[in-house]
């Protein structure tokens, strides 16, 4: 049973160890060509600006800020269905029967897959069609988002909530990683890409403290002290897709301000 704790444990330190060996911060040092990636700070050989001065820099970035604000939603939408679902299925499985379902019980593969799916298709979808812009990614994910807690808010009592709720995993973790993983080094630069990063999954969290407190509130609870009543009953959880609906909009909104954005480098080029 230690091993479950040790082998973890294990892979990680093989992980570091192959970083550290075959991992470099250039093309050049690795004994390739290096090239200008068009990022925010490529062509900048100016003097590394102290951390207070790079998060102030970005703070005062719109295209920063707006895609902070997305991923707020993200941060929401995502623990709304990954932590919710299962509860909703133990709570209500009296009356809908969701526990032995298939997406209940392989709950772990099929998040997997959504992810996996969810990040390459969103990369692809980049690379291929937009040029590399995140945005228009991020907001087509977030309609797919926004269509399916349409469908949910319908549905939420019937069996096709399980994949329904896969299908917004796949979108909402294809835009975490459009946002989150690509996004902040093309707008925070590689110079700025770790405190870009740590701006918009700062906000990720926020959104996460955000769900959890407003559930706390508005969702019911096994004991039936909650607002909406006894948790047994799906009629009690109508605020569960409701509040999605709320927050994927916003997400869509945001998400088409930065539409067209892409970094201005000072060297110029694209990438």
């Amino acid at each position: 049973l230690a091993f479950v704790f040790f082998t973890p444990a294990m892979i990680l330190a093989a992980l570091w160890i192959a970083d550290l060996v075959f991992v470099r911060d250039t093309p050049g040092q690795a004994g390739f060509e290096d090239f200008h990636t068009g990022d925010a700070t490529a062509g900048d050989d100016g003097p590394r600006l102290g951390v207070f001065e790079v998060f102030a820099k970005l703070l005062r970035n719109p295209v920063i800020l707006t895609i902070a604000l997305v991923e707020f939603c993200s941060g929401f939408l995502r623990q709304a269905i990954m932590q919710y679902y299962g509860i909703f299925a133990k709570q209500t499985d009296s009356v809908l029967h969701l526990k032995s379902s298939f997406v209940n019980e392989n709950w772990g593969m099929m998040l997997c897959c959504a992810g996996i799916l969810g990040g390459v298709m969103a990369g692809v979808i980049s690379d291929r069609v937009f040029q590399s812009r995140r945005g228009p990614v991020a907001m087509l994910l977030y309609i797919v988002m926004l269509f399916s807690a349409v469908v949910l808010a319908f549905a939420y009592k019937t069996p096709i909530v399980g994949f329904m709720v896969v299908l917004m995993s796949m979108a909402i973790i294809g835009v975490h990683g459009m946002l989150s993983g690509t996004a902040s080094m093309d707008f925070g630069g590689a110079k700025n890409a770790g405190t870009a990063v740590g701006i918009i999954d700062g906000f990720v969290y926020l959104g996460t403290a955000v769900m959890a407190g407003t559930y706390y509130f508005i969702l019911p609870r096994e004991s039936g002290e909650g607002l909406m009543g006894v948790s047994s009953d799906p009629v009690n959880w109508w605020l569960w897709p409701i509040s999605m609906i709320v927050v994927a909009a916003l997400g869509t909104v945001f998400a088409s301000r930065v539409w067209n954005a892409k970094p201005k480098s000072k060297g110029g080029g694209g990438h």
